[in-house]
């Protein structure tokens, strides 16, 4: 059945379903390396908008237990009671997004699952393994993202959130010329990537 185009223009209420008894988690894939504050607002703002009970930060399997170190210190220096770090994808090579979903699932059967994406990612949909199983495991969530207008034909809730044109590579860019990336990251996270070295 066709759905609607949904672009990140098309206007969304706020999340108004009568809650029943069922939890709801939202999921929230990345490299992160290192996190920034726009990871951070995406989480924060999307599970305050969409009544939440939490987010869970999944840094994908390529990426280096100082980025799971990173996520700690970040989520420590903000007091973050509404998100979590989940390394289910951290520690299994080559899990998809559909394997990730079924196992946590199959782990939590009272749970509903809201899967956030970037705008970035929200055009490449159709390129998910099993998107169409997929799309009836999770709720996906897109959020915009300077830079990208893309819509899609899959269900799915635009969040709007204020843009923060922030991104990983800038900042290894940054710390590899020599700069200081201030105010883009958490304090704690570049005070760490500033004394193990890294992205030099």
């Amino acid at each position: 059945m066709p759905f609607e185009l949904l672009t990140p223009f098309t206007k969304v209420k706020p999340y108004q379903e009568e809650k029943n008894n069922r939890r709801q988690i939202g999921i929230f894939e990345g490299f992160f390396n290192p996190v920034h504050n726009g990871h951070l607002l995406i989480a924060d703002q999307v599970c305050q908008f969409l009544n939440l009970e939490k987010v869970l930060l999944f840094p994908e399997y390529s990426s280096s237990d100082h980025v799971v170190r990173m996520l700690e210190l970040a989520l420590l220096e903000f007091e973050q009671n509404n998100i979590g770090i989940d390394l289910h994808a951290h520690q299994n090579p080559g899990i998809t997004s559909y394997h990730l979903v079924k196992m946590l699932i199959e782990e939590n059967p009272d749970v509903d699952f809201y899967y956030i994406l970037g705008g970035d990612r929200v055009g490449n949909l159709d390129k998910f393994y099993k998107i169409d199983e997929l799309v009836k495991m999770v709720q996906f969530v897109g959020v915009q993202r300077p830079k990208y207008r893309v819509g899609t034909s899959y269900p799915l809730i635009w969040v709007d959130l204020p843009t923060m044109d922030i991104s990983s590579s800038a900042i290894r860019k940054y710390v590899k010329e020599g700069m200081k990336p201030n105010y883009l990251l958490p304090n704690s996270v570049l005070d760490y990537i500033l004394k193990e070295g890294l992205y030099d």
